[in-house]
């Protein structure tokens, strides 16, 4: 049985009340297989290369969508969600708040409809209204990394696709 309780007191310091649910939050790392990273950063010592690097230690396949970045994590690199060929079940935002909505609305026009994520501190009210409107789930102001940790910590079984290899 998950241990949900340190979800839930992120998702009450993030502030947003229209975030999902501890729940909903588990169920969407536990069905999610590739995660586009927008803002993925060549740095290794920023969180925006931290968070995919642990991601992508976990099974996710991680894709970087970086214009100033070719390959980034041994991966090819895309300029925009859209140069993305393949279907994408999360998208990851590392912008500034400021340019965060460009990127939501573009993520919420992928045909697939995949899940956005803004990482913690970053915000889109407008943007993830409009998206969850449209009927995506959606987060702000949260960090996947401290979700999967909490998610998998002491729980037995991990979420995501290492715990579904055979």
């Amino acid at each position: 049985m998950l241990r949900l309780d340190p979800i839930r007191k992120l998702l009450e310091l993030a502030g947003d009340p229209s975030n999902p649910t501890a729940e909903e939050l588990a169920e969407l790392f536990d069905r999610t297989e590739t995660i586009a990273v927008i803002g993925l950063s060549r740095d290794p010592d920023k969180a925006a290369q931290q968070v995919p690097s642990y991601l992508a230690s976990k099974s996710y396949d991680v894709i970087p969508v970086n214009p100033d970045a070719n390959r980034i994590l041994g991966k090819e690199g895309y300029n925009t969600i859209s140069d993305v060929p393949q279907s994408v079940d999360l998208v990851v935002i590392f912008r500034p708040s400021d340019k965060a909505g460009r990127f939501v609305t573009e993520s919420g026009r992928r045909s697939e409809r995949p899940a956005i994520w803004l990482q913690e501190g970053i915000w889109a009210k407008p943007e993830i209204e409009a998206v969850r409107a449209g009927g995506l789930t959606a987060v702000q102001n949260m960090c996947a990394y401290r979700v999967h940790r909490f998610l998998n910590a002491g729980n037995g079984a991990p979420t995501g696709p290492s715990s579904r290899k055979s």
